[in-house]
């Protein structure tokens, strides 16, 4: 289980379809969750700032976190987005194996 990787990304919601769809096409990730509406507050150029986004949510494992952290910091449109990996402790095993599968294809 070690091996398998959740990432949260923050986004304007204008652009998370194609981030999301381009994760996985590329095998970057193996599935990507949108929960289309947060409200997001956070300090940027010496103030409290809000915006509403969209948190998208990836499975993939160890070996393509570098290439998606590359690929978010050449596509989002955010001077320093939000990316947060955290490892998997337990899961389904039918569901982990599929996550190495899918991701072991790009």
């Amino acid at each position: 289980m070690e091996n398998i990787r959740v990432v949260f990304i923050s986004m304007p919601r204008d652009e998370a379809k194609k981030l999301a769809r381009a994760m996985v096409e590329q095998r970057l990730a193996a599935c990507v969750n949108i929960i289309p509406k947060i409200d997001s507050f956070y300090w940027w150029d010496d103030a409290v700032q809000s915006d509403e986004e969209t948190l998208l949510i990836f499975k993939t494992t160890q070996a393509r976190i570098d290439k998606l952290i590359a690929y978010v910091k050449e596509e989002h449109p955010y001077d320093v987005p939000e990316v947060i990996t955290v490892p998997v402790a337990e899961g389904l095993p039918d569901y982990i194996n599929w996550v190495i599968d899918e991701t072991g294809k790009g």
